[in-house]
């Protein structure tokens, strides 16, 4: 009889902050230690969701943004993102600006701000071989189930159903913003229109809150973002514009 190879590690997606949370473990531990682990992530998204909504009343940013909350007694969380979006908005030239839609709104930092962390306790919980995907931002560790480094996809901007490049590494940070699924969402906070020009741009470097924020940063550009980018220490990028022009850096990690 021949043995059944059997896929280590544990995948689960779950539903917050509007979107779906993938979480891919590829270490062969123990089953109880790999969903310990998925229960420690996803308890941990939920609770930066439940602090950071924009969209729930009782949550903290929208306490604190009523004057309910002041800054002293505000949680170290919420401390953090303010100072890191306060640093985010004078390394972009002001364009990520959490204030942009007149009330204090981190939503462009905190979903890949809070796949970083997820990713990082699991490495220090010896779990170094994982994929956290938080609704297109992606962190990847190690390697994939397959033994092979992962492999990201992203996604097509006029076929969700296609992707125009894939990403391959051991150790990334790939933050993706665009216009496809939500709308001209994303604002120009110096006209106070949404921006417009690009259609998806894509950051890849190490840390995957600072990635979310300066894609968010490049879209709220428009065209100028290119040059911005292409300036940029430390990160590559791949940027779609509203004419369907594609644009990405000379060693941006493509899969063969």
């Amino acid at each position: 009889m021949r043995a059944t190879l059997t896929r280590p590690g544990l995948c689960r997606v779950e539903q917050i902050m509007g979107t779906a949370i993938t979480l891919d473990l590829a270490d062969d531990l123990p089953p109880a230690t790999l969903r310990g682990l998925a229960d420690e992530v996803f308890a941990w998204m939920h609770e930066v969701d439940a602090r950071f909504s924009t969209y729930r009343p009782d949550s903290e940013v929208c306490r604190f943004d009523r004057g309910e909350v002041l800054l002293s007694e505000a949680s170290t969380d919420l401390r953090f993102v303010l100072e890191t979006c306060a640093d985010l908005w004078g390394a972009t030239d002001g364009f990520f600006d959490a204030y942009a839609t007149g009330g204090f709104d981190p939503s462009g930092f905190v979903k890949g701000w809070a796949a970083q962390v997820a990713s990082d306790r699991l490495v220090a919980a010896g779990a170094v071989n994982h994929c956290v995907n938080a609704g297109g931002d992606v962190r990847v560790r190690g390697l994939s189930p397959s033994g092979e480094p992962w492999r990201i996809g992203i996604r097509h901007p006029w076929d969700a159903m296609a992707a125009c490049l894939v990403l391959t590494g051991t150790d990334l940070a790939v933050a993706t913003s665009g216009v496809y699924e939500r709308g001209r969402h994303v604002l120009d906070p110096r006209r106070g229109a949404p921006a417009s020009g690009l259609r998806s741009v894509t950051v890849v470097g190490a840390d995957l809150g600072v990635a979310d924020a300066y894609a968010t940063a490049a879209l709220a550009m428009g065209t100028p973002g290119l040059n911005w980018l292409s300036r940029l220490d430390d990160h590559t990028h791949a940027v779609i514009t509203d004419n369907a022009r594609q644009y990405h850096s000379v060693d941006l990690p493509l899969a063969d």
